[in-house]
């Protein structure tokens, strides 16, 4: 069985992942919106991730005979002025994510719960990707500048991606 402290910070952060997954729909529709429908796409998966994450601890903590709190999901940023600007954003959350997650493993170390901190340890490396992509991806913007074609080649190559569930622990 889990203990309250540790049961709260998945809850907090089973929420932390819900936001997630909203703030990336709702960058989905700005990319609609600008008929950049390859970049639509990547957050389209990256919805699905967000949801698989939040998913994996819900279904962790109901393992460990805990208790599920699902709170209030904050409204997100819905305007942005460019594709850049919108993947600037991706890479400030993920590293916010990042902290969320290492602040996770903090309390289970706290609480010298060790099979916490074990399945703790895949959202780590998860977060090492998530940031290393999205920072690619800033790079790539940047180097394109206002060229057309090349915000265009970038979007093709972002609508290839496919979403795969992950193996989550």
């Amino acid at each position: 069985m889990i203990n309250e402290t540790m049961n709260k910070a998945f809850n907090d952060q089973i929420n932390a992942e819900l936001y997630s997954a909203y703030l990336y729909l709702s960058m989905n529709a700005y990319f609609e919106e600008q008929s950049l429908t390859g970049f639509a796409n990547w957050m389209k998966i990256q919805v699905q991730e967000e949801i698989a994450h939040a998913m994996g601890m819900y279904d962790y903590l109901n393992s460990r005979d805990g208790h599920i709190v699902l709170e209030q999901i904050n409204k997100p940023e819905c305007t942005w002025n460019s594709p850049l600007e919108v993947f600037e954003a991706v890479l400030a959350h993920e590293q916010h994510v990042t902290s969320l997650i290492n602040k996770l493993a903090d309390v289970a170390e706290s609480q010298k719960d060790r099979a916490a901190m074990q399945f703790i340890n895949w959202y780590i490396k998860e977060q090492v990707e998530e940031e290393a992509t999205a920072k690619t991806i800033v790079d790539k913007l940047k180097m394109a500048g206002n060229d057309t074609n090349a915000l265009l080649l970038l979007d093709a190559e972002l609508g290839a991606r496919t979403f795969t569930a992950p193996v989550i622990g």
